[in-house]
Parts: C-alpha cells; sequence; structure tokens
C-alpha cells in the first residue's frame, strides 16, 4: 500500500512528519481492525453449539429418548 503525502503549505520537520505518518498508520490500522472484527461469525463455530442439554435421569428415559423431543 503506497500512497504519496504532499505538505502544501508550512515546512515540517522530519520528526513532525514522522508524527503525522503514525498518526495517519495507527487510524488506518485500527479502522481494518474494526472492519474484521465486524464481520459475522460463523453459525458452525458459534459458542452455543458446544453446549448441549444434560441427560434425563430416572425410569423410562431411555424409552423416551427414542421419541421426538419437543425443543
Amino acid at each position: 500500500m503506497s500512497q504519496e503525502i504532499r505538505v502544501v503549505h508550512g515546512q515540517p520537520t522530519d520528526e513532525e512528519l514522522a508524527a503525522v505518518l503514525m498518526v495517519i498508520t495507527a487510524q488506518a490500522a485500527a479502522a481494518n481492525l474494526a472492519s474484521k472484527r465486524s464481520q459475522l461469525r460463523p453459525e458452525w463455530n458459534a459458542a452455543h453449539r458446544g453446549v448441549r442439554k444434560s441427560f434425563e435421569h430416572g425410569a423410562g428415559t431411555w424409552r423416551r429418548s427414542a421419541l421426538p423431543h419437543p425443543y
């Protein structure tokens, strides 16, 4: 990414130009990071996929496990 920057007024020192370029670079990096964070997370990788309901305990649960669940 090569861009040209021109000074149109005044005579900045090398240190002043370096400071301005660092600010511009930092803002561009922050904008790039914000755009990456705003992308949606894929559904297959969603956190709720790793959590499941616990097994039921008690008489008849083995038989009921083959029936369709209401959830």
